[in-house]
């Protein structure tokens, strides 16, 4: 069956270059996945029923980019069983509102420059990183938070970041990159990856972002790739 999912795009403060090809990539996995994918950056769009979305997804966000009846009906859509996925800048977002920081696991807090560095995955039960090799090589900001996600209430950490493949990392041994939560009835999914137009285009970052939309939305899942490492452990119910 055929479900939807809202991309939110808006920003009040930085804004990604790669936004558009970000806003692509997801309406190209719909189409190739069975789900259809509405853009904006109206905030009022978030005002009226978020009922016919499995998911709601924030792709780079920045800034303050709800209303007080937005955020409304964000909590409770995902405390009713909605999805909510947020990509790369989604953690720089909402800074005013204490339940979104809550929602999401931790804020951004800072980034070193651009540069390669390497994925550790820790978690290939996961539909959003059982295709993954068990390191992976990624260029990426590589996102510092102002707490680390694992404390966070139902964090289920995913991969992390080797501060040893990289100059400039700030949260030491322990740096989560990826994770997922339960929020009520809602399923909630980040990843801190998704900086550059290039990400967009790579198909381990796209088979990423897919997985981590499916598994918010409670959708189908796809198969695991047997060219890659199975998964570790059972999968999401």
């Amino acid at each position: 069956m055929v479900f939807r999912v809202l991309v939110y795009t808006r920003t009040t403060g930085y804004r990604h270059d790669s936004i558009p090809a970000a806003v692509g990539a997801v309406r190209a996995l719909g189409r190739e996945h069975g789900f259809e994918a509405d853009a904006t950056e109206d905030p009022a769009v978030l005002e009226a029923s978020l009922d016919p979305y499995a998911a709601v997804v924030f792709l780079s966000t920045s800034g303050e980019v709800l209303t007080p009846r937005g955020r409304d009906r964000l909590a409770a859509h995902v405390e009713a069983g909605g999805g909510f996925v947020g990509v790369h800048a989604a953690a720089c977002t909402e800074y005013d509102w204490p339940h979104y920081g809550a929602l999401l696991g931790a804020r951004f807090e800072r980034h070193p420059d651009l540069q390669p560095g390497r994925v550790l995955v820790e978690d290939h039960g996961h539909p959003a990183t059982r295709h993954l090799p068990p390191v992976w090589e990624f260029t990426d900001e590589w996102y510092d938070f102002r707490s680390n996600p694992r404390e966070a209430a139902g964090v289920r950490v995913l991969a992390c970041a080797d501060e040893a493949s990289y100059l400039g990392g700030g949260m030491g041994a322990d740096h989560p990159l990826v994770w997922c939560r339960e929020q009520g009835a809602g399923r909630v999914f980040y990843t801190a990856l998704g900086h550059t137009t290039e990400a967009y285009e790579d198909p381990d970052f796209r088979r990423h972002l897919l997985g981590g939309i499916l598994w918010a939305a409670r959708a189908s899942e796809p198969a695991p790739d047997r060219d890659r490492r199975p998964a570790s452990g059972p999968g999401p119910s």
